[in-house]
């Protein structure tokens, strides 16, 4: 259970930072802003239940890489951020960090 934990966390870092986003909007402040602070409220206890079982230098990794991935994806996505050969490569090179971290565990 701790590693389904530490995957919803890390998928509720990217809700976080959805929010902060939408929160840009001056018709969409208050929205965003709530969204935020919820998903990082779940996201903080997430990982706090997953670890328990997963170390923490493995468990913060993980989440963070999670988010981090989920956040480029949903820019590049929706928000039309910029997209180039290295800032592909250096998402891959997080998920493969992320990979190896489960798998060495």
């Amino acid at each position: 259970m701790a590693w389904f934990y530490l995957i919803l966390a890390g998928l509720c870092e990217i809700g976080w930072v959805l929010g902060l986003k939408i929160s840009q909007g001056s018709n969409t402040r208050l929205l965003g802003v709530v969204m935020a602070v919820v998903f990082i409220g779940g996201s903080g206890f997430l990982l706090w239940l997953a670890q328990r079982e997963i170390p923490i230098g493995t468990s913060y990794a993980v989440w963070t890489g999670i988010g981090a991935a989920g956040a480029f994806a949903v820019g590049v996505l929706f928000f039309g951020d910029s997209t180039s050969l290295g800032r592909y490569l250096g998402v891959l090179l997080i998920i493969v960090g992320v990979v190896t971290l489960k798998l060495s565990h």
